[in-house]
């Protein structure tokens, strides 16, 4: 396209943004019309991409990080023929898919889901990483955010992860319209103060006025030419653009045009241009999916021998990467203590070192799992709260990704309780579609760690610090969803439910419960989302009470979850739970176990106090 041309594209995607958001009632005009021109140039001269094959294996990858701008985005897939205008209009209504923010779930060129501001260059470093060292198929990252979004800490762990892995194929689209949602950004138009910041990260900048439509096509060539680094275009822009009424004005974020029609005839009125995108080139994918036979570890049953859960998941994350080729793993520089270590030895090539980047490390999944991949992302169980909405806008996105807490609960012992993870399990749970897991032993871990790779949604692993017994053969199998009943009679005057560390206590405390004459049932709730009702309820109906015991905060953890199996409206049974109550302090696991009143002496007691005082039958 000539430069009239281009201009006149981004003056019919800015028309079309404001005939969105006045279809809808809603919606960020303004956003959207400050980048107009700098997408119109991007979709002519230099995206190459097949929208009738949005899996085509040679596609650029586009992430709209300012995903309020939506109306852009829609605006532009109707230029290039995806939607028609009649679903334009559709914007913002019950059923559409054009969503206020949009996300994967709904339209198939959709990266990822955008909105909670800071993301989409986290998870567009991440796709960048699948291209330039996995895939190596030659296409781009062209990631648009918008200056008030730089504020986030986020953006910055992606900075400098990209600079340091080179990820000369990526490139940031800054929208620097001065205005954010409540007023004037931090830097406003100082454009050279962005440029200093992503300079001093180790990227290329290059500063351009955002409407000289001209002066972006050759930015976008200085990208796409910079070898060894990422580049940022920092595009000077008006929010509001070619609307007199709302150009560059406060107070106008988020809400449509005051006078939609108005608007439309300043801006020329509607056009109908179609774009026609460059193809990408021909190319075919190159890590076809190795499917070989999976060689778990195997741990004897009964062995003195003890095993930490995440030394088991260590190893069976590195068989089953030796049976897929699709498997990948990150880790936030604990690989050496989240047991990550022996799957970067053996397959070092699908191994991504993240640093102490919590945000990062799961946002690079979240980019490798778009790109079909199948990411295991480890630290410890306390530090996954830094990337928690990550985590939550994964579960909108509709990802598939495993992430693996290590070092939970006070079991780890005498670190305290900065490094302990006591509300990993509610968290988890608390997302949408989400699997939860807890494994008490090697070969439960290792099983588990298979299962999680054919799953759908966010998986989460929890594992452990300490070693214990085998408890179960190599041979045994778990179904998610299912649980383990370790201990059962017709004598069974309750029942005790445990998961991971707790399951040897509560083992150990039904032992010493049965020389003094009480018989209680023991259930191995490893599964902890979905939980195991049909099991639990018959242990409610036969032992009239149920005892908890978790090495995790009471709110939010194994209680309750053992509460959702009588969430339909049938009869509560007597629910009694051993939790960590208190701040912990240093001690050794023993110590923090008994201090906590969840080993075994103190389980037995718990039970011996309820049956005397005739608490339960």
């Amino acid at each position: 396209m000539k430069t009239a041309e281009l201009v006149d594209l981004g003056q019919q995607l800015r028309v079309d943004s404001v005939r969105a958001a006045d279809a809808a009632g809603s919606g960020h005009p303004t956003s959207s019309m400050s980048a107009a021109d700098l997408m119109a140039v991007l979709l002519a001269h230099h995206l190459r991409y097949d929208f009738d094959r949005p899996a085509h294996p040679g596609n650029d990858r586009f992430v709209l990080s300012k995903g309020h701008a939506s109306p852009l985005l829609y605006a532009s897939y109707k230029a290039v023929g995806a939607i028609d205008d009649a679903e334009l209009v559709t914007f913002r209504r019950l059923g559409s898919r054009l969503e206020g923010h949009p996300t994967p779930r709904r339209l198939p060129w959709v990266e990822t889901a955008t909105g909670s501001l800071g993301q989409g260059l986290p998870v567009g470093v991440g796709i960048a990483l699948a291209g330039k060292r996995l895939e190596r198929t030659g296409y781009r990252v062209w990631v648009l955010c918008g200056d008030s979004e730089l504020a986030e800490g986020s953006v910055w762990e992606a900075a400098e992860h990209a600079a340091h892995e080179h990820l000369d194929n990526l490139t940031l689209i800054v929208d620097v319209n001065r205005l954010g949602q409540r007023g004037p950004t931090r830097h406003g138009h100082d454009l050279d103060a962005y440029a200093r910041r992503f300079q001093a990260f180790g990227w290329h900048t290059v500063e351009v006025d955002g409407h000289d439509v001209d002066a972006v096509d050759r930015a976008y060539g200085e990208a796409a030419s910079t070898s060894g680094q990422p580049t940022a275009i920092l595009a000077r822009t008006l929010k509001g653009k070619g609307v007199e009424a709302v150009q560059d004005r406060e107070g106008l974020h988020g809400k449509p045009l005051p006078d939609a029609e108005q608007a439309i005839a300043e801006l020329g009125g509607p056009r109908d241009h179609r774009v026609r995108v460059q193809e990408p080139p021909a190319t075919r994918m190159l890590h076809a999916v190795r499917a070989g036979h999976l060689e778990l570890p195997r741990w004897e049953k009964g062995s003195e021998e003890k095993t930490a859960t995440r030394d088991a998941y260590g190893q069976a994350l590195a068989a089953l990467g030796a049976a897929r080729g699709d498997v990948v793993a990150l880790d936030g520089e604990v690989s050496d203590s989240t047991r990550a270590e022996a799957f970067a030895k053996e397959h070092p090539d699908r191994f991504f070192e993240c640093y102490i980047a919590e945000q990062q490390m799961v946002a690079a999944a979240v980019g490798l799992a778009a790109r079909g991949f199948v990411p295991y992302a480890s630290t410890f169980a306390a530090f996954l709260t830094r990337a928690y909405d990550v985590v939550r806008m994964a579960a909108v996105s509709g990802a598939g990704i495993n992430l693996v807490g290590s070092h939970a609960g006070v079991a780890i012992g005498q670190d305290g309780p900065s490094q302990m993870g006591l509300e990993d399990l509610a968290m988890m749970r608390a997302v949408h579609g989400s699997t939860v897991l807890y494994p008490c032993d090697p070969n439960q871990t290792a099983q588990l760690v298979a299962a999680m790779a054919g799953l759908e949604g966010i998986r989460y692993l929890r594992t452990s610090r300490g070693g214990g017994p085998a408890i179960y053969g190599p041979d045994e199998e778990f179904p998610i969803g299912g649980s383990k009943v370790l201990r059962s009679s017709d004598r069974d005057r309750l029942t005790i439910v445990a998961a991971g560390v707790t399951v040897p206590e509560a083992l150990a405390a039904a032992d010493a419960l049965d020389g003094q004459g009480i018989a209680v049932r023991v259930v191995d709730l490893y599964s902890v989302k979905p939980v195991d009702r049909a099991t639990l309820r018959q242990a409610a109906e036969e032992t009239g009470c149920l005892m908890t015991v978790e090495d995790h905060h009471e709110e939010g953890g194994l209680g309750d979850a053992v509460l959702d199996a009588f969430s339909d409206g049938r009869p509560v049974p007597r629910l009694v739970r051993l939790a960590v109550r208190s701040m912990p302090g240093s001690a050794s696991p023993a110590e923090q176990l008994h201090a906590m009143g969840i080993d075994a002496e103190s389980v037995a007691a718990a039970v011996r106090l309820l049956v005397e005082e005739a608490i339960v039958r």
